[in-house]
């Protein structure tokens, strides 16, 4: 006899707006934009936790992409001329633990990428030695513990990190550094949340907006992935930190119907222009399925 069971369905969806905190859903994109169908090259359950990168004049849009056949996520990147309309490209990255969250940035000429690897114990660090299919791995930025979607920016000279454990979900700590391969070392703020589920794991890119600095949080009470927050960080330096939530609703949440009826999660925005901006984001709806593959 089968047994139904409620399923997660992530997908990925592209918004714009006028500021990085007014985005929606635009006219002439029909989203989700990428779902695991697409995936062509493994069989995914679902994708989720996209971060984009324009180099020569196109959008590179790296995410998790769960192999449903070992419960793991890989790495995988699709293309776009418009950042609008995507193409899947493949899978970038895989190692024997679970991999998420590909926080891909530019520094000093190299594109850089962190993604999530809690299985590994470790926040680990990749330079594409071939962008963008082929990255390598630099070296070991933190470990000792499962951290969970670690944030980076560099700002007022210092590189700074934002993760939370995943055995305190609830709990951000905070870690700096001179340099972008280390040492780094615990903030003396650090935890600069405890007890919070609501505001404590990030949700996307650290960013500046309008000389302003904000980070973003995924909202996890009283279920995994409701909803994201917009933080300002009001006083970030060697020894001091200090945040105040910049807006008292959400920037992103479910839409009640469709690919993202249920729950949103993650925001990736960047600036087109003085007053344009592009997100990608993820959404999921429940649906109940047969045994794992089958949707009804």
């Amino acid at each position: 006899m089968s047994l139904l069971k409620l399923t997660e369905r992530w997908s990925i969806g592209v918004y714009t707006g006028d500021t990085p905190f007014t985005i929606a859903s635009p006219g002439d994109v029909e989203n989700p934009v990428l779902t695991a169908r697409d995936v062509t090259d493994m069989d995914a359950r679902f994708v989720a936790d996209p971060f984009m990168i324009r180099r020569e004049q196109r959008w590179y849009m790296f995410f998790e992409a769960l192999d449903d056949k070992t419960g793991r996520g890989r790495i995988v990147c699709a293309r776009s001329d418009d950042g609008l309309k995507w193409s899947y490209d493949r899978i970038v990255l895989a190692e024997p633990f679970h991999l998420s969250y590909p926080y891909v940035f530019t520094w000093d000429e190299s594109v850089y990428l962190v993604p999530e690897s809690f299985e590994a114990n470790a926040i680990r660090l990749y330079r594409a030695a071939e962008f963008p299919v082929n990255w390598k791995f630099v070296g070991t930025l933190l470990s000792g513990s499962p951290y969970l979607d670690s944030s980076l920016i560099y700002y007022h000279d210092l590189w700074w990190l934002f993760a939370v454990d995943n055995q305190r979900r609830d709990r951000l700590g905070l870690y700096c550094a001179a340099r972008l391969e280390g040492p780094w070392k615990e903030h003396p703020r650090s935890p600069i949340v405890t007890g919070n589920p609501h505001l404590a794991r990030p949700g996307g890119r650290v960013f500046e907006y309008q000389r302003r600095l904000f980070r973003l949080a995924q909202d996890d009470y009283p279920r995994y992935g409701r909803q994201v927050w917009a933080i300002e960080v009001t006083r970030l330096t060697a020894d001091g930190y200090s945040e105040q939530l910049y807006l008292p609703r959400p920037i992103l949440r479910g839409a009640r119907r469709g690919w993202n009826a249920h729950g949103m999660h993650h925001v990736d925005p960047h600036q087109l222009g003085d007053r344009r901006w592009i997100a990608c984001v993820d959404g999921y709806r429940y649906s109940l399925s047969i045994g794992s593959r089958f949707s009804i």
